[in-house]
């Protein structure tokens, strides 16, 4: 029974890539024979492609909170790969990646087609890298980001970095704070988390394999990012999201003496 729901689990998720293959590719082919970037059409199919692949995936979603009325820059805490579809169905979203999703087949370039902008950890551009994610806000366009800067098992949180964060304070928008919370029998889900050695396949055929789990995703109160500088406003949605995972406004203890 347990192999039967994983191949038509399975099924029906390469059934949605398929999909979404289908769509990247057109959308790719429109925009040369008009000559002109459809970012706006390209977040919106995405959002309803990542709908799919979010259905697709064994959770039960819970969604607290109102989405903002105006773009903003979308601050995260970071478990596994599966924060993207279950984040981007909520509304027409870019995300920055980590340069190695880039080359993951299909994915990577889905993610590419679908305006994620890529960053290499150390390869000192993180000037121009700003200059695009202003750009990118600038024109009106929701942006994520994970601050952590990598994913954790979901039992605590990782120092956020503030860098990154200066392109809403130079584009004068609000930081929109987001807490993920992946729960299985009502306990931390030791399933979801994509950490340390997982690779793309073995979690996938664990995760697909597993009972249904539950996701809290909660939209927390947007902050005014004129009001602070990056760092402050990097500890503001720090703290805001460790409030709303665990009740307390502190990191694990080896961050709080790494910090």
């Amino acid at each position: 029974m347990k192999k039967v729901r994983l191949y038509l689990r399975l099924a029906r998720l390469l059934l949605v890539i398929s999909l979404g293959t289908l769509l990247a590719g057109g959308i790719t082919l429109l925009e040369r024979l008009v000559r002109h970037d459809l970012m706006p059409t390209r977040q919106r199919l995405t959002r309803w492609f990542l709908a799919r692949l979010a259905g697709a995936l064994p959770f039960r979603l819970q969604v607290k909170g109102e989405l903002p009325r105006q773009p903003m820059l979308w601050v995260s805490n970071h478990v596994s790969w599966t924060d993207i579809p279950l984040l981007g169905m909520l509304t027409p979203l870019s995300f920055l990646s980590k340069a190695e999703v880039r080359t993951w087949p299909v994915a990577g370039w889905l993610a590419h087609k679908a305006g994620t902008l890529f960053i290499r950890r150390g390869s000192g551009d993180s000037g121009l890298l700003s200059q695009q994610l202003g750009n990118h806000l600038q024109r009106g366009r929701n942006l994520l980001i994970f601050p952590e800067g990598t994913t954790t098992d979901g039992l605590g949180l990782r120092t956020f970095h503030g860098r990154l964060l200066s392109s809403a304070i130079d584009s004068g928008v609000y930081i929109q704070p987001v807490a993920i919370r992946y729960l299985r029998d009502g306990k931390p889900c030791s399933v979801a988390p994509f950490i340390g050695d997982d690779d793309m396949l073995s979690h996938l055929l664990r995760l697909l394999g597993s009972e249904l789990g539950e996701v809290q995703i909660q939209l927390l109160t947007p902050i005014a990012s004129r009001e602070l500088n990056r760092n402050a406003l990097a500890r503001a949605a720090q703290q805001a999201i460790s409030q709303a995972l665990f009740g307390t406004a502190v990191l694990r203890e080896e961050e709080s003496r790494a910090a």
